[in-house]
């Protein structure tokens, strides 16, 4: 069985922050919230390598060797969600940093966060590949009875070669599914998102029934796909990595993405399967004790639209709830 790659631990500095919501566009949020800057996952194909190069910072080997920890963002949060100007819009965790690595175990800032924005009543969603999120099941709880939460478990694959080489300071994806099944069980939407899909890797048929039926069987409310994004600096880093394990692959991807995004043809055709198979699978909300927000405090939805007027949860559109498959040019 070959190696995982071996990753010195992160240095961590703590900063304060003056902010913490982040206003965000093309998405269907309008906000964002990372309590931590740089991930210690440090998956090769992660987009927000991209991000960093363009702020001339760490991309390639270096992401992930420091991370800043916002010491004071539970404290400037609650101040933001006080204000008489805020609307309680959909909140998304997890869109630039998981929420849940290993930071987050000292700091507990991810915990603080999901009590301020329940006690606020203001929506919120959250992606990770971290399963310490089932220590937060008692917040997730408490805010879950005021207002809408959703739990995306990122899972892209149960290929554990694939795994070792794309996501080397993550979780084995067994047990994110187990943490799905404990959230499941105790009341919380909680569901499972293929991204990103490698084409000709991850997005096999084989390999997506595989992701759908092990969601299904550990109680996923809903699943979504997104496919893999090459934005420069992301680009570089990941064909990088794949050559060193397998070259052909990397040449491959190299000569199918012309620019950060697969081909629209290419790309319709992995969300058709992924439908597909989500269908097959039969993947719905099994919930049977589901806790969900009492009528009062039912203002904005998760997608910041008052609840009744939500677009439907198919295949593409649950795609979306976390980076699209498309970002926005």
């Amino acid at each position: 069985m070959e190696r995982r790659t071996h990753l010195a631990r992160p240095r961590y500095r703590e900063e304060p922050c003056k902010s913490a919501l982040t206003r965000v566009t093309g998405m269907p949020f309008r906000w964002s919230l990372n309590p931590y800057v740089g991930c210690a996952h440090r998956c090769t194909f992660c987009y927000v390598r991209g991000f960093e190069q363009r702020a001339q910072r760490a991309s390639g080997e270096g992401y992930g060797a420091s991370i800043r920890v916002k010491t004071n963002l539970v404290e400037v949060l609650e101040g933001e969600l006080r204000r008489r100007s805020w609307r309680r819009e959909a909140v998304a965790m997890g869109t630039g940093t998981d929420p849940y690595q290993p930071a987050e175990g000292e700091y507990r800032l991810t915990r603080g966060c999901i009590r301020a924005l329940g006690a606020a009543r203001t929506p919120f969603s959250i992606v990770t590949r971290g399963p310490l999120i089932v220590r937060d099941i008692d917040v997730l709880q408490e805010a879950a009875r005021r207002v809408e939460v959703t739990v995306h478990f990122s899972v892209p694959t149960l290929d554990r070669a694939i795994w070792r080489h794309t996501e080397p300071g993550t979780a084995p994806p067994h047990q994110r599914l187990r943490a799905v099944r404990a959230l499941v069980d105790a009341g919380i939407r909680a569901g499972v998102g293929m991204a990103p899909l490698i084409p000709g890797l991850t997005d096999r048929p084989e390999q997506l029934v595989k992701v759908a039926r092990a969601a299904r069987d550990h109680g996923a409310t809903h699943l979504w796909s997104r496919t893999l994004y090459l934005a420069p600096g992301t680009r570089e880093h990941f064909l990088g990595e794949l050559a060193r394990v397998w070259p052909e692959e990397a040449e491959r991807l190299d000569g199918l993405y012309r620019t950060a995004y697969l081909d629209r043809a290419r790309e319709d055709a992995v969300h058709d399967r992924v439908a597909s198979v989500i269908g097959e699978a039969d993947i719905a909300d099994r919930r049977t004790h589901a806790i969900e927000p009492d009528p009062p405090d039912i203002q904005l939805g998760l997608w910041g639209t008052p609840s009744e007027a939500r677009p439907g949860r198919d295949a593409r559109l649950e795609r979306g709830l976390m980076p699209s498959a498309r970002p926005p040019r």
